[in-house]
């Protein structure tokens, strides 16, 4: 590790109430140009117990982290806030997903969606710009178990999404079918293809390997750029499983996308957009002319709080209490996979992920409503329900759930 370690209670706080001050303060400081200011003082008052509580303390302050801070100039009013982001996306890209140091861009997003929908902007306009691709010679690839923000995005950006098929049990990709969609594809025009490849999906925690993908596009010579999607998974797969190069090692992958406010339990809307150097200012909005430094997100303004609130998180664990946090998380998971098996109830679960998802036939339907088990639908065609072993889910609840499944399967 090169940036990330645990840093003690006392530092972290002093280290924020730097970054604070080295911000515009618009309680004291004379500040007139900027359309923002500290949050509503009659609602969101400055307490005396903010002071030990430095990420609501910088919630009230207020900072605007727009634009991307690891390439050119920033706002300078925020300047002190926006060198802790850095600091978190060093630790993620650099430590986490082993880019080289200041060989990546990226920014802490308002969720996965943005940061996917992000990605795909990003390479429809490298793909028009640099290879003056036509819209409709672009086309997205995912797999069918993919997140709703890549149709989403597809829409947004007027592109084609080319679903592949996988393997209904172990939720793997239909490499036979994804060749011949892509010659399909190809038959119909299309030329550059924008590759989203999965790090542990929404319903079943499952990670593609990217090769699938890549195998067959190289084998016909054909433009693509691979964005992995770790919205889910990226604070749990690079834990789990240490031997993954599914990472910027491989020198193929070109951006990924991490949620915080998953497994990293930061306040929601907080995700993270990481990519290598040279693409990022392919969104740059030129418009933007009154914004010190250059726009490239798609948000705009953005919360420093959020950027925050995950250095807090990061810093307070270091990596060896998160690999703890994690490696505890998949001995429950195991537990509940092991308590299935006597059952003999059929399940998915990729081996270094904390999702079981359990075939709907084997859930009385009250069981579920009673547990919040999420369906794969909500329609009388579901045939899986999911549970997440969050860090909340404890054996003692696994337990009284098992014995309850127990009850309905030797009726």
């Amino acid at each position: 590790m090169i940036y990330w370690k645990k840093l003690p209670k006392e530092e972290r706080k002093n280290k924020i109430q730097q970054a604070l001050n080295a911000n515009v303060n618009f309680a004291k400081d004379t500040s007139l140009g900027y359309p923002a200011s500290k949050l509503d003082g009659k609602v969101f008052y400055d307490a005396d117990f903010l002071k030990d509580a430095p990420v609501l303390q910088t919630f009230v302050a207020n900072p605007n982290h727009i634009g991307c801070h690891t390439l050119g100039d920033s706002e300078s009013a925020f300047k002190g806030t926006h060198e802790l982001e850095k600091e978190v996306l060093n630790v993620l890209a650099v430590d986490v997903f082993k880019a080289k140091p200041n060989e990546f861009d990226g920014y802490i997003s308002p969720g996965g969606t943005e940061a996917n929908t992000q990605a795909i902007w990003m390479y429809r306009n490298f793909f028009i710009y640099k290879k003056e691709a036509k819209l409709e010679e672009i086309v997205i690839l995912a797999s069918e178990d993919t997140h709703y923000s890549i149709p989403k995005a597809a829409n947004l950006l007027q592109l084609d999404w080319l679903k592949i098929p996988v393997s209904f049990e172990n939720r793997e990709i239909d490499t036979i079918a994804l060749e011949k969609i892509v010659l399909k594809a190809v038959d119909k025009g299309k030329k550059y293809f924008i590759v989203v490849s999965n790090m542990g999906t929404t319903m079943f925690g499952s990670v593609d390997n990217p090769e699938d993908y890549t195998t067959v596009l190289e084998k016909y010579n054909l433009d693509y750029k691979l964005h992995i999607d770790g919205a889910y998974g990226g604070f749990v797969y690079p834990f789990s499983n240490e031997n993954s190069i599914i990472n910027f090692s491989n020198p193929k992958i070109s951006s990924i996308t991490i949620d915080a406010h998953k497994m990293l339990q930061a306040p929601y809307g907080t995700g993270i957009f990481i990519c290598r150097k040279n693409l990022i200012e392919n969104v740059l909005t030129k418009e933007a002319q009154y914004v010190e430094g250059m726009d490239l997100t798609l948000c705009g303004s953005r919360s420093g709080a959020n950027a925050i609130a995950v250095w807090m998180i990061l810093f307070t664990y270091g990596p060896h209490k998160w690999f703890e946090k994690i490696s505890v998380l998949q001995m429950r998971t195991q537990f509940l996979c092991n308590e299935l098996d006597k059952l003999e109830i059929e399940y998915f679960r990729e081996p270094y992920m904390n999702i079981v998802t359990i075939h709907s036939e084997f859930i009385p339907k009250e069981i579920a409503e009673k547990y919040d088990l999420v369906p794969e639908t909500h329609n009388n065609e579901n045939k899986w329900y999911k549970i997440v072993l969050m860090n909340h889910v404890e054996v003692q609840h696994l337990t009284v759930f098992i014995d309850e499944l127990k009850s309905s399967v030797y009726v």
